[in-house]
This record gives C-alpha cells, structure tokens and sequence, in this order.
C-alpha cells in the first residue's frame, strides 16, 4: 500500500541553531543546514507525507515510545545547552494515524511498543532542529520516535525499523521517509574545552574509527558494519548508543541492505563529536537477516541471566 521512499543519517547539533543568530559563530553550519535542506528537497521530490525520526535525545527506560501527535507547537529551551539553544519556536502536523499503525505492527513482531496520539509531550531537539530546516512551511506530517534507549537491545532496535517499514508498505496509503537523528561518535568535549573542540573530534582514534565506518557506509559493507554496530555504539560512544542506526538499518534490510550511502554533508566536528548528513537508497527487501526479538523472547533472557 504505502513507500519508505527515503531514509538518511542526520545531524542535529544544536550550533545550527547558534549559527542562524548573529555573533562570531553566524553561519558556520551552513553546510548542515544545507544538507538538511536538500534532504527535505528530495522528500518533496518523492512525495513524502510525513517525515518519522529516531530520536536520539528522547531518553526512555522502557519501551519503544512513538510521539503521533495531531499537532506540535510550541518554544523550546535546550536542558542541555540552553546557551545554544534558547526559545526556539516550533509548529508542524503530526500523524496519529500512522504511528497507531507503526506501533501495531512492531507489537505483532515482538517489540513492545506504544503510541501516544493524544499526549502533552513535546518533540525533543534530535527532532525539531531537522525540522526547522526541512519542514519551516509544515508540509511535512512528522512523528518522533524514542531513541535514546537506555536499557533495550539493539536487535529490538533493528527489528522496530524492520517492523515500522512493514507497517507502512503494509498498512499505511502514504509515502514516508525515516530520518536516524543522531551522531557517528559522541563524546563531547571535556566542560572548559567546548570552544577549542568546536569544530574538532575529541580523539584521533574516535575520529579514524568514524571515517573507517563512513567508507564501510559508502562502499555498501553492511555484513561487516552490523556485526560491529554493538561494539561501535560502545567504543565510538554513539549517541543514544546507535539506537537510531539500528533502527534505521533494520528499515533498509538489516545486513542484507545492498546499496552505497550517499554523503550530502561531509563529516564534520562539533563540540567534539562527528556529524555527517547521508541518504541510504531504499531497495527491496526481504527481511530475513532482521535480528530476532529479543527482550520478548523467554529463552534468550533466561540465557542471559547465566
């Protein structure tokens, strides 16, 4: 019935926001910005309905949590940097309809889930700044899903996006793109040291293992960058712990995904952590390397346990 018609790799670093504002930083994140406006350019191009976005700075405990609300509006403050981002206004339609459906259908393969269509939470920021850039007009629909995940598993993670891509080919009479809103490595400058790191990585060994992951991303080695992804989201200190890419590569086909990122903004540096935007071509898929569910499954925790 419906299309996944396009699924990227963003950044959402609050200094696009500072860099909008006038003072020494104005306009140094043009290049994201631009990225994210030739994103959403593409999603026009395709007919996208409603944009849905990993989250990686919606922190949950338990569950996946989809955010479908009828309609967001509304100023937001960062709680973790309040001097980047200070009362940005925000407004753009949700879709109640389809994360209903996008929660139903990751139930039925065993990943629990819910969806909140009449809820006062608000967006987090791995959300509105994306749509500040792609969605200024509100033509987009938009739902968030929970990615900063702090006790689930990344092959639930990776079986969530699977389950969401089935539930729009299978359920849903639209078109939808998956944004993964989140960063390749993500260890922030040391408190003092922000400015000095503001375009640079906190380490040479976080910085080569990004670039090492980026060529796996463009030459297509998805076997070899899914069988690292746990270790990668550990020792790469990915934000939310990669949540996001999971989810996003379990939509795309899991290790069976067979075709090249395309970069739209080189990586960069921000605050010590690397950032990059890249749009993964969506191609058939058949779903038969998406990892088993595991928080639902009673042997795999009674294994765990030993």
């Amino acid at each position: 019935m419906g299309k996944l018609a396009l699924a990227a790799k963003i950044t959402h670093v609050p200094s696009m926001y500072l860099s909008e504002l006038p003072g020494p930083r104005q306009g140094f994140r043009k290049a994201a910005i631009d990225g994210h406006i030739e994103i959403a350019r593409r999603c026009r191009e395709l007919n996208v309905d409603t944009i849905v976005v990993f989250d990686t700075h919606w922190l949950v405990n338990a569950n996946y949590h989809i955010n479908c609300g009828a309609h967001f509006k509304g100023l937001y403050t960062s709680n973790e940097l309040p001097h980047f981002i200070s009362n940005m206004e925000y407004e753009f339609p949700g879709n109640p309809e389809l994360g209903r459906l996008l929660a139903e259908e990751a139930n039925r393969l065993g990943v629990e889930t819910m969806a909140h269509d009449a809820t006062t939470l608000a967006p987090e920021y791995g959300t509105l700044v994306p749509m500040r850039y792609m969605n200024a007009d509100q033509h987009f629909k938009v739902i968030s899903v929970s990615a900063l995940c702090t006790s689930h598993y990344l092959a639930d993670s990776a079986r969530l996006g699977w389950a969401m891509r089935k539930a729009v080919e299978e359920h849903y009479d639209g078109t939808v793109a998956f944004l993964a809103s989140g960063s390749l490595s993500h260890r922030f400058a040391q408190n003092g040291q922000a400015p000095e790191f503001a375009t640079k990585i906190w380490s040479p060994f976080l910085e080569t293992l990004d670039h090492r992951v980026i060529q796996m991303w463009e030459e297509g080695d998805w076997e070899t960058f899914c069988a690292m992804l746990p270790e990668y989201a550990v020792k790469g200190h990915g934000e939310g712990f990669m949540h996001d890419t999971a989810m996003l590569l379990g939509a795309l086909g899991w290790s069976k995904y067979d075709a090249k990122a395309e970069v739209i903004t080189p990586y960069f540096a921000a605050s010590g952590t690397g950032q990059i935007n890249a749009v993964f071509p969506v191609t058939p898929q058949d779903g038969s390397t998406i990892p088993a569910a595991q928080a639902s499954n009673p042997d795999f925790i009674a294994a765990s346990r030993l």
